[in-house]
């Protein structure tokens, strides 16, 4: 196993033991995927939810220029639910994860099916 699919693995059993879902593996592995290298790395694998910049920049970079969605009051909700659910004390709130659980907050899935 590479250490991509690793990481995948990692991502899919932090869901299911944070948020009691199994994640579509198939989704899960784009979104990975669509992450680039930065899963490499240690700090931005994760999202500090204590920084606001870094919130917004999942909002900016992720919701309005990714995903194509309109700026409003319902990206700042779903962020704040979805590392409210992860745990504010949990210092490894990872990206992928969190942006898989945007995508189906969104239903964006036909983002990946491309």
């Amino acid at each position: 196993m590479n250490k991509r699919d690793e990481l995948i693995q990692k991502y899919a059993q932090d869901m299911e033991e944070k948020f009691s879902i199994t994640p579509e593996m198939d989704l899960l592995k784009k979104v990975v995927i669509g992450l680039g290298p930065s899963i490499y790395n240690a700090d931005s694998e994760t999202v500090s939810s204590s920084d606001p910049s870094e919130v917004e920049r999942v909002k900016t970079n992720f919701l309005l220029n990714k995903l194509g969605l309109e700026n409003g009051a319902a990206l700042d909700i779903a962020i704040e639910t979805i590392l409210e659910k992860y745990g504010k004390s949990n210092r490894s709130k990872y990206r992928a994860v969190i942006y898989y659980l945007l995508v189906k907050e969104f239903n964006k899935e036909s983002i990946y099916n491309s």
